[in-house]
């Protein structure tokens, strides 16, 4: 018997260390508390510029490359499912078509919305640190490289890709690097507001008549458009959460030993 109480003492330390781990790695050290600050700001101002009359082109092209993270959803959901894709086009009054033959409807028409969500989350928690800035921003090339292959025929894809290479070129030169991962966290945060903006509109909202989220409902024949966008809303805002969370947890360098980090370094200091 005592045996066993010992045993059961010492579970409950490693349960009780183990709570305390947790509870401190998800307390945000200075800089997080800085990055937070910064992805709250992003919030407010590109809600505030999504509605401005005037200056609302300044979120423009990021409006644009996030319906580019929609439809390489839509296109890479086909290529796992065995769909061949024919072509990937952008428009300017921010539209976007993928065209694909073959595939699982099922699980390439809610790819978009959730695909671009995904993609933002994950963008979201690497603008945490500078080294999960760079190997996102490698990634990203991966997924540029083949929304041009797709895409060589829209001349608006490859403007946009094309400015988007440059601004992440400059903020990874500039400074350690430190404005990249300011710029990757605002891309996150506009991946995943617009996601949820697309499903709301699309779905709950309805203002246009046929969308991914119609065609699904077709598909799929149980459920309206409206209830399969108030899943794919909570799941979108449960990515937005997760990115930050995921973030906290992970990197917890101070701006200091992110700025001393050697990996891919800038040639300008």
């Amino acid at each position: 018997m005592p045996a066993l109480s010992s045993y059961s003492a010492i579970d409950d330390v490693h349960e009780f260390v183990a709570r305390d781990t947790l509870g401190q790695r998800l307390t945000p050290n200075a800089t997080q508390k800085t990055t937070l600050l910064v992805a709250g700001i992003y919030v407010i101002v590109i809600a505030v510029l999504w509605v401005a009359p005037v200056v609302n082109w300044i979120i423009y092209p990021f409006k644009l490359l996030t319906v580019g993270f929609h439809e390489m959803s839509h296109a890479l959901a086909g290529v796992i499912t065995g769909a061949k894709i024919k072509s990937i086009e952008l428009d300017p009054d921010e539209g976007g078509a993928t065209r694909m033959s073959g595939g699982i409807p099922w699980v390439t028409l809610p790819a978009g919305y959730l695909g671009s969500s995904f993609i933002g989350a994950c963008l979201i928690a690497c603008g945490f640190d500078i080294v999960a800035s760079k190997i996102a921003c490698l990634v990203l090339a991966v997924f540029f490289a083949f929304t041009l292959w797709w895409a060589r025929k829209n001349w608006l894809t490859w403007a946009l890709i094309g400015g988007m290479a440059v601004l992440i070129i400059l903020a990874w030169l500039i400074a350690d690097s430190i404005a990249l991962r300011f710029v990757i966290l605002f891309i996150g945060v506009m991946s995943c507001m617009y996601s949820i903006w697309d499903i709301i509109d699309d779905t709950l909202a309805r203002k246009v008549n046929e969308s991914d989220a119609t065609r699904f409902a077709e598909v799929c024949g149980c459920c309206p458009s409206q209830t399969w966008g108030v899943f794919w809303l909570a799941v979108s805002f449960i990515y937005f959460i997760l990115g930050i969370l995921v973030g906290v947890v992970a990197f917890k360098e101070s701006a200091e030993q992110q700025a001393a980090s050697t990996f891919l370094d800038s040639p300008i200091h």
